[in-house]
């Protein structure tokens, strides 16, 4: 959630400032802000909504070399020009970003109020600003330090003075900051696409750190002062890449993307003539992985759906017991872990707090831990034991479309290779892989009937309630359908299991509430026509997702979306792009912000 830049060096530091924002906008949109140090003087201009309205109030006389900006997902405080950031010390000459919660604000707050500090906002942020500000005797370094020692809770913070206006010092507790390494200039970042058109060197701050960061140079510290090493590492995407390429929206270009992403995410991992796969991030604790009696995945939202659908491919493909916890209330079971389980952690930003969380929970109680992340040197990748890339490339949009679909393909690997350790043989392996490979030209050919779906968009995007159904493979993918209609369109829609469906919601169905339904030619067809059977005898208008031999589904479906047919686990790889469609259309013909939704931000990083 929110967005943080900063820049020092020679050049203007707004236009640079305002260039990250709006590649992370999608990070958030309720308010923006921009401070700079121009000489002595701490200037600073703040709007509320997108960052347009920030840029519209940015004149010449904003200028200097050195600032930090915003953009903000409230947590605390509504939408106002007060409670947007930049924040402030007591004295006007510390400016503070912050990305995250103060859990024990309230606290420090009533503390500085005892002392004589008065408060413009209803934040957070405002609180650790003024703390900073009690505490600063000359070295902002130690006053941000000493000031974070009192705190609890996530942040990422930039933090610059107009009494030395050199140096950003920035800090992470549970929040992404990235340093941005350049020749004569220096970057901070919640996300690397913000400055990547000005570096591709990069050092990802783990928590507890603090950076000192001026012009030519920068310092990694504890919260103890103490020194510490880094690496510098080099980011292996492209500006271009997090470009909308020709498309209208981010969403549908990633949709789009989704053949080339299936591509990377198996390219170099499949040895065919075996009938197994080769991890690279999981060799060095594959015999581990033999010995594994238990796997837990834990994730949020989409992965957590993709985690459902892995979690049939491996009990059903590698005989392994598998739970799929929701992460944000996995902490707070009490959870039986031993050296036997593997912890799987899915996220495609690889900060998701609640999944850091039940991660290092895990962690505790002596569990493997693994991750499938998308983003390299996220936080999650580097607290696991190991783990596997997705290599979607960057996903911009906030509803998740790509990277959902490369976590359905690294599953199937992780299934394989499982299976392969156990009872899976050489020919059932070199089945799925060899089905797998084909996904790509399968996905391509159901992205052509992108009028016909649009059409469909067309025709039901005034209904207000949608029935998303089901079953086994399908049954996770119906709950993604429902997620991303109501993540985009703000139409009400829920995913069931077709089977659930007689016990409580066909209440519901008359000829105003349509259902989706998922009814592929695999194991469960026939209990899924049965299903929508019942649907149309209560005048309920469907629409079907299968396969062109499903002559039952066509006549009993108003409206029928077509596609290849594979091999049943993999159903969902193909299935998943019509929803995907179909939400992204009818958000369109709604006149909806689709790369934008309203109170959804891409990296969830608080509680």
């Amino acid at each position: 959630m929110c967005g943080i830049v900063g820049y020092v060096g020679k050049k203007q530091a707004k236009e640079i400032l305002l260039e990250g924002l709006k590649r992370l906008e999608y990070r958030g949109y309720d308010s923006a802000g921009i401070a700079v140090i121009d000489g002595n003087e701490l200037k600073v201009i703040k709007a509320v909504g997108r960052i347009s309205n920030l840029a519209k109030k940015l004149d010449k006389s904003f200028d200097g070399n050195i600032g930090i900006s915003h953009t903000r997902w409230a947590t605390h405080g509504e939408s106002t020009v007060t409670n947007a950031h930049p924040h402030f010390s007591q004295d006007k000459k510390i400016a503070l970003v912050h990305n995250g919660i103060i859990e024990n604000y309230q606290e420090l707050k009533s503390e500085l109020l005892a002392a004589g500090h008065k408060f413009l906002s209803q934040t957070d942020t405002e609180v650790l600003a003024h703390l900073i500000g009690e505490v600063y005797e000359g070295d902002l370094l130690g006053a941000v330090g000493k000031a974070l020692k009192r705190v609890r809770g996530a942040y990422g913070i930039a933090v610059i003075s107009q009494d030395e206006p050199d140096r950003i010092i920035a800090a992470r507790m549970g929040s992404p900051l990235i340093l941005g390494v350049g020749r004569g200039e220096n970057f901070i970042a919640s996300d690397v696409s913000a400055f990547l058109g000005h570096t591709k060197q990069v050092v990802y701050l783990n928590d507890g750190e603090i950076v000192d960061v001026r012009s030519d140079s920068f310092d990694i510290y504890n919260l103890d002062n103490q020194k510490l090493e880094c690496d510098v590492c080099e980011v292996n995407w492209t500006l271009e890449e997090s470009e909308k390429g020709g498309y209208e929206h981010f969403m549908l270009k990633e949709i789009m993307e989704q053949p080339e992403v299936i591509k990377n995410s198996i390219l170099g991992r499949i040895i065919l003539d075996e009938g197994d796969v080769k991890l690279g991030g999981l060799e060095e604790i594959k015999d581990r992985l033999s010995k594994v009696e238990r796997i837990i995945i834990v994730a949020c939202g989409t992965a957590r759906l993709a985690a459902l659908i892995g979690e049939y491919m491996l009990e059903e493909y590698a005989g392994i017991p598998v739970e799929v916890e929701f992460a944000s209330e996995f902490r707070y079971r009490s959870p039986i872990i031993d050296s036997n389980t593997a912890v799987f952690a899915i996220s495609q930003s690889g900060e998701t707090v609640d999944t850091l969380a039940a991660l290092r929970e895990s962690k505790k109680k002596g569990a493997i831990t693994l991750g499938i992340v998308n983003v390299v040197g996220s936080t999650i990748a580097r607290d696991t034991d190991a783990g596997v890339y997705n290599h979607a490339g960057p996903e911009i949009a906030v509803a998740s479309t790509k990277a959902f679909t490369s976590q359905l393909a690294v599953l199937t690997l992780i299934t394989v290779m499982l299976g392969r350790q156990r009872q899976m043989s050489n020919i059932q392996g070199h089945k799925i892989l060899s089905e797998l490979m084909k996904l790509p030209e399968k996905v391509a050919e159901i992205l052509k009937q992108t009028d016909k779906i649009h059409a469909l968009a067309k025709k039901y995007k005034n209904y207000y309630n949608f029935l998303y159904l089901g079953r086994k493979y399908c049954f996770p993918l119906a709950e993604e359908g429902a997620l991303k209609l109501k993540e985009i369109s703000y139409i009400h829609a829920e995913g069931y299991a077709s089977g659930e469906m007689k016990h409580g919601p066909i209440a519901l169905i008359d000829e105003k509430f349509p259902t989706f339904a998922i009814i592929p030619n695999d194991s469960v067809y026939e209990k899924g026509v049965s299903n929508i059977e019942e649907i149309k005898a209560r005048n309920g208008k469907i629409i079907a997702i299968t396969n062109k031999d499903c002559r039952e589904v066509a006549r009993i479906a108003d409206d029928v979306i077509y596609i290849p047919e594979t091999i049943e686990m993999l159903t969902p790889l193909l299935a998943v792009a019509p929803l995907q469609l179909f939400a992204y259309y009818v958000a369109v013909e709604k006149g909806l912000d689709v790369d934008k939704p309203r109170n959804l931000a891409k990296s969830v990083t608080v509680e």
